[in-house]
């Protein structure tokens, strides 16, 4: 179990869904609150920025990563500079999610910035799978005792295992399954990876989701994964290295949906007839009814019987409790048959 506010994440839970807003206000403000209403009027429980400042984050010769060179042709360092936010935009932030009901988390990308957002009260901390083996940033923020989603892109089971031993495994931490390529192909995305996870560590599974489409989030949804995590924008033709691997509002708002009725649809294990089925079952389940004219006195037997729509007294499958059995009155062809007409 994990609370992150006063929301709780457990097993048992709805799914919590996270707004990436990432780096994709390109740098407003305003632009940010726009994405942050059009989170809420999704029906996200979070959104999640970044927080980071460009020197202590990146060398100066730094590349682009491959797919942050289709929208920019200079220094990763350069690029970052003009989408960090400052230190005063960012409280802005907090307190405008705050003022509209929604949680509002972040990712520090270095311990500076990992300590003001632990100042700025934010209720967990999302390490990005960047940091996954930066173990001085892990003992930072395990510092502040706050609940860890733990990104885990580009890792194999031994690098998750060395950062957990330095966070003590910590039971509010979220270990968050996650394909590092923007947009993720689907056939990288193995999602199954869930079941490794929960055999190998004592800790909830969620889904950081680089995909395009919606599709993928329900599949998460349906295989039991707890927090899913979905890239953000009004627009995926902006520039910015992270647009095109985000979902617009009105896919956002489809995705939230979707989860929702896939949780619903998952149930219980229990087979049982549904509320919805019972009328149907009196129409389509099949009774017994005389094929031909029947004298009383005779003895049915199986060429006597007809099985047919709608379910009558007596079930097609009690048919061998009515061969053998005589009739005590006649009966017309097509009539159903009822347990006082036997003898």
């Amino acid at each position: 179990m994990v609370k992150i506010g006063n929301y709780i994440i457990s097993e048992r839970s709805p799914v919590y869904i996270i707004a990436e807003i990432g780096v994709n206000h390109n740098g407003s403000v305003e632009l940010a609150k726009k994405l942050i209403d059009r989170a809420v009027a999704a029906g996200a429980n979070a959104v999640k920025f970044q927080t980071f400042d460009p020197d202590e984050m990146v060398s100066k010769d730094a590349d682009l990563a491959p797919y942050q060179k289709r929208c920019s042709n200079k220094k990763q360092k350069e690029m970052l500079k003009h989408l960090a936010l400052t230190p005063g935009q960012l409280e802005i932030l907090k307190k405008d999610c705050d003022h509209k009901g929604i949680t509002w988390l972040s990712t520090p990308f270095d311990i500076k910035s990992a300590r003001f957002l632990n100042k700025l009260k934010v209720p967990a901390f999302k390490v990005g799978s960047g940091d996954l083996t930066n173990i001085p940033l892990l003992l930072e923020i395990a510092k502040f005792g706050k609940p860890i989603l733990l990104s885990t892109g580009m890792a194999e089971l031994t690098d998750i295992e060395t950062a957990l031993n330095y966070l003590n495994h910590p039971s509010d931490l979220v270990l968050l399954h996650c394909t590092s390529a923007y947009p993720a192909p689907f056939a990288d995305l193995h999602l199954r990876v869930i079941d490794t996870l929960k055999a190998a560590f004592p800790h909830l599974v969620g889904y950081s989701d680089h995909s395009s489409g919606v599709e993928i989030p329900l599949a998460a949804t349906a295989l039991g994964y707890k927090i899913i995590e979905k890239h953000f924008t009004l627009d995926k033709r902006m520039e910015g290295p992270d647009h095109r691997a985000s979902l617009e509002p009105d896919e956002f708002c489809q995705m939230v949906t979707g989860i929702r009725h896939v949780e619903k649809a998952l149930g219980t294990s229990h087979k049982l007839i549904r509320p919805s089925e019972a009328e149907l079952k009196k129409r389509v389940r099949k009774g017994i009814y005389a094929c031909k004219d029947l004298d009383k006195g005779i003895m049915l037997t199986e060429e006597d019987l007809a099985y047919l729509r709608p379910l009558s007294e007596i079930e097609a499958s009690q048919f061998q409790c009515v061969v053998g059995r005589r009739l005590n009155r006649s009966i017309k062809k097509g009539d159903s048959l009822r347990w006082s007409d036997l003898n």
